[in-house]
């Protein structure tokens, strides 16, 4: 937890932002998840709404605000006998309650008819706990209180989910000195992962490896590792193979504090030190449209803007290796054509949770009021598509993918029949992928790369690091 102070100017502000409205905010925490049956749990991961705004990283709690009155209530039922003989000595709930500045508590049983007759405002649930009990107190059906997506929840409080994610979007320095420390965690199990590659190793070897670094400093991953010499598959998180010579390896992987500020980074390594010319064409070109979008970050400018220039400059590299036929490349980045190339998006949000307030709605959180989400591949995939502010953290993480069945959909539709060399195209269904991924933070006057210490990137630091491990 940041100090208690932190933890009050926070809610004060949300407080000031909800001016005008009425009744009360509700906030529910997570709690424990059984895996197989209640004492044997998933790991313990605490809501990161429940985070920003409370800090308290214990299971079970419950907290609201009076909008008119400003009161703020902890919620929650203090250990028994039975509970302490299991977890030894554990904070009362009042005790948890200073430590975040509220002054009144309560037991869980009190929360119903403390809400009762008043409006509720929430944010969406992400667990199906937390939706049972917003459901439960404001009378809605469980699906029409959880996250729902890139549309988000219609029900969730609309100036409740403006002003968090207002605040969540712009990270304050205390956030940021933890965003670099979680970025130094992911270079080290990063670092650990490249001296991993060997020819004949299980790819699971390595995902063992660089997790170990980051369990033995942090809270662990900030999402399922991905560990592929299948690039083409953007969430294989299959780690069955053996390590084949000539074969491109992604390795998209996130670190997460204790404090649970996140990471994340992808490289694409040569399982035997050396990229083969095909494979070092399309690496440079990934480099260099990461090193483009970087050059392009700043406040003011739209991070969908700077994805249509990356889409652009892989189009002009393929038409110089081929695989894009003469022709005018504006219509070409109009028309989506590079969306079969790179079909995601080029960055997300990134803070509290490797994909930060998506549970609130990608449209809201991603997308300025007078934006649109676009119905084409990849452009539509974009996640971050917003006017950068200072205090923004995003990832940059262009990439290009040749997936034999998509190209294949594509050449039997005739989508860009008269600009895709599809012939030529059928020579890289083997290739796999290739992407490269920097965590950014948007500054006054432009951007800089988050961590003390950037991982190896272009082609040769890349081949020369791997000559040394």
């Amino acid at each position: 937890m940041f100090k208690k102070e932190t933890y009050m100017a926070r809610r004060a502000a949300l407080l000031q932002k909800m001016e005008g409205e009425k009744g009360i905010m509700l906030f529910i925490g997570n709690v424990e998840s059984p895996a197989q049956y209640r004492d044997n749990a998933y790991k313990w991961r605490q809501d990161g709404s429940w985070l920003y705004f409370l800090g308290i990283d214990e299971p079970g709690l419950a907290a609201t605000i009076d909008i008119e009155t400003g009161e703020e209530t902890l919620y929650g039922n203090d250990f028994d006998l039975d509970d302490i003989i299991w977890t030894g000595p554990m904070p009362t709930i009042k005790e948890l309650a200073q430590s975040t500045g509220i002054s009144k508590t309560a037991p869980l049983s009190a929360l119903e008819q403390a809400v009762k007759g008043k409006k509720i405002h929430f944010l969406p649930a992400s667990r199906s706990y937390n939706a049972l009990q917003i459901a439960k107190l404001t009378g809605l059906q469980t699906q029409d209180v959880m996250s729902a997506g890139k549309a988000g929840c219609k029900h969730a409080s609309a100036p409740m989910l403006s002003a968090a994610i207002e605040m969540r979007l712009v990270k304050t320095p205390e956030e940021i000195a933890l965003i670099d420390k979680a970025c130094d965690l992911g270079y080290e199990m990063h670092t650990v992962a490249r001296k991993g590659i060997r020819p004949g190793r299980i790819e699971q070897q390595i995902v063992g490896e660089m997790e170990g670094a980051v369990l033995s400093k942090g809270w662990g991953t900030s999402f399922p590792t991905i560990l592929t010499q299948h690039g083409e598959v953007f969430h294989c998180h299959s780690h069955a193979l053996p390590i084949e010579p000539g074969r491109l390896m992604v390795i998209d992987a996130g670190a997460e504090l204790n404090e649970h500020y996140c990471s994340d980074f992808t490289r694409t390594y040569p399982t035997c030190g050396k990229y083969t010319p095909r494979q070092r064409d399309i690496y440079d070109t990934v480099y260099d449209c990461n090193e483009l979008a970087f050059s392009l970050i700043a406040p003011g400018i739209s991070y969908r803007d700077v994805h249509l220039a990356v889409n652009r400059l892989i189009l002009e590299r393929f038409q110089t290796l081929g695989l894009i036929l003469p022709g005018n490349i504006d219509d070409m980045v109009a028309d989506g054509l590079c969306g079969l190339f790179l079909p995601h998006g080029l960055g997300h949000n990134m803070g509290l949770e490797c994909h930060d307030m998506e549970d609130y709605g990608e449209n809201l959180v991603g997308y300025d009021p007078d934006q649109q989400r676009s119905t084409q591949l990849g452009l539509g995939s974009l996640r971050m598509a917003r006017r950068l502010k200072p205090g923004n953290v995003i990832t940059d993480e262009p990439g290009i993918y040749f997936i034999p069945a998509l190209i294949e959909q594509w050449k039997a539709g005739g989508i860009g029949k008269n600009a895709i060399n599809y012939p030529k195209l059928e020579e890289y269904y083997n290739f796999g992928g290739i992407r490269i991924e920097d965590d950014i933070l948007v500054t006054e006057t432009g951007a800089r790369r988050l961590g003390s210490k950037r991982l190896p990137a272009s082609s040769d630091e890349v081949e020369n690091a791997m000559a040394q491990d």
